[in-house]
This record gives C-alpha cells, structure tokens and sequence, in this order.
C-alpha cells in the first residue's frame, strides 16, 4: 500500500496537487518507482545508433560512421555496422562484447586490421562480416583463434602465404568462399626481376584463391623459392665483389712493388774505397 512517504510522493508526481486529495494506486506508484529505477540503470545506446533491448541488438547501418563507435553495451548480441565509412578496427573496438554472435562490417572501407583486432571476440561468436570492404593482407594474429563463419569476398587481396595459412585457419562461409578473388599474388620463379615493374600483378590475379589452393597452388612453396634465390643472388653478389676487390688489392701491391724494385734499380751503386780494397788484398 502507497502511504506515508510514498503517497506523498506519488501525490508529487500526479501533478503537485495535494491540497485536492489526489492519490495513485499503489500499483501504479510500485510501476512508476519502478520504471524510473529501470531508465537510470539501462545502458545508453551509442550516438548514431538505434539499439533493441529486446533482442540486444544494436543497429549502426547508413550512420556515416568514420570509425566504430564507443558505448557499445556489453551485453550486445548482434551488431550491424555496414554500410559506413569505417576505414580500420583498432584492437580495443570489440573488447567488452563478450556475449557478441553476430558481427556484420560489410561495405565499408576497412583497409587494416590492427593486431589482435578480433582476438577479444567471445567463443559464442557465429558470424564474422568483413565482405565488401578493402582488405588487401590479414594474418591468423589479427583474427585470433574465433571459429564464426567469416564472409571475406569482395576484398582486393594480394594472395600469399600469410593469406593462404590464415585461409586455411579460418571457418569460411561455403556459399562465399569462391568470391575471395586474388587481386594481386606473390611473384614465382620465372616472371622476371623482383625490382623490375612494380606494378605487376603476379600471374595468379584475378583468380579465386581457393580454387587455386585445391588446384594444388602453394603461396608458402612459391615464397620460399623466391627468397632462396634472392638469397643466392646476393650471396652471388657479395663474392663477385670479395673477388673483384681481392684481384684489386693483389694488382695494386704488383704496381707497388714494380715501382719500388725501379726506384732501387735507380740508385747509385756505392763505391768500394783505397783501405777497402788493400784489406781485401792483404787478406787474400
């Protein structure tokens, strides 16, 4: 029952109006009390976003957004953040969402992913959105060890062995996975000098990375031997010039001594004096 310190607030709160008498039913002084206690203690939705406490979903899709926003609530479940201006995740973006399973970051522009971007994510975690953006390289430390079915197609990739071992990590979408397409590739034997036209492409641009992993296509193998001969070239490079600088030395010392021998060859033979020669007689 409303009475006491309680009617005489629910009196407040009906308009001020005490002298008339007017009185709430308790009821509905316990759901007023109670709705005010509820609003300060709920979580803000971020600026920009629509959030539905129902189902925790926080809504952020076509909000101009230059970077993920702060606030999110931590009790979040499906997050929508396409279709913004988001250019990268910094590794602290999704730290508190422990209890996220949906995580859509489609048509944006994230070019990088910082160290460990995801690795806060929680194991509860089902769908991991990252298609349509401008992803050229990602390695498994960025992703962390989540197991979410990961949309990574439409992405400009450059395909190499970091690429192929986080591929082969990852828990790809099927219905996707043959959009992952190879922009550019790592450079194999026989396609010219490391340093010669710089933008080229690699042979395998344009082609779907899984398909050329199935068809028995190695980025590591291919990396490998290219720095191998890199690593022989040099190692070539360096004993030309041991070679060259020895010869070098060795001709330098012949000019001296040949100049050195012509210089003493120059000089005056000393002449044997009187007393010399009279001892070098008495003595024979």
């Amino acid at each position: 029952m409303c009475t006491g310190w309680g009617e005489e607030r629910c009196t407040s709160i009906s308009g001020g109006r005490r002298g008339r008498g007017v009185v709430l039913h308790p009821w509905l002084c316990v759901s007023l009390l109670f709705s005010a206690l509820w609003g300060q203690a709920s979580p803000q939705c971020p600026a920009s976003c629509q959030c539905a406490w129902d189902t925790a979903t926080v809504q952020c899709s076509d909000a101009g957004l230059r970077d993920i926003p702060e606030g999110i609530p931590p009790e979040t479940v499906s997050l929508h953040l396409e279709r913004n201006y988001i250019r990268s995740i910094p590794e602290t973006a999704f730290r508190d969402l422990l209890h996220l399973r949906d995580l859509h970051l489609s048509h944006n522009r994230i070019d990088s992913l910082a160290s460990g971007a995801l690795r806060h994510l929680g194991p509860e975690l089902r769908l991991l959105d990252l298609s349509h953006n401008q992803l050229r390289q990602a390695s498994r430390e960025e992703f962390g060890s989540t197991r979410a079915k990961t949309r990574l197609f439409h992405n400009p990739w450059h395909c190499d062995c970091t690429l192929q071992e986080l591929m082969e990590t990852l828990n790809l979408e099927p219905e996707t996975v043959n959009g992952i397409m190879c922009e550019s590739s790592v450079r194999g034997m026989g396609e010219g000098s490391r340093w010669e036209d710089p933008g080229s492409q690699g042979e395998h641009a344009g082609q779907s990375l899984v398909k050329l992993l199935d068809s028995g296509v190695n980025f590591c193998s291919l990396q490998r031997k290219t720095t191998d001969v890199a690593m022989l070239v040099t190692m070539f490079v360096w004993f030309f010039m041991v070679i060259v600088y020895v010869v070098y030395y060795v001709r330098q010392n012949q000019a001296e001594a040949r100049r050195h021998l012509e210089y003493l060859k120059s000089l005056p033979s000393p002449r044997k004096t009187p007393i010399e020669t009279d001892t070098l007689s008495t003595g024979f």
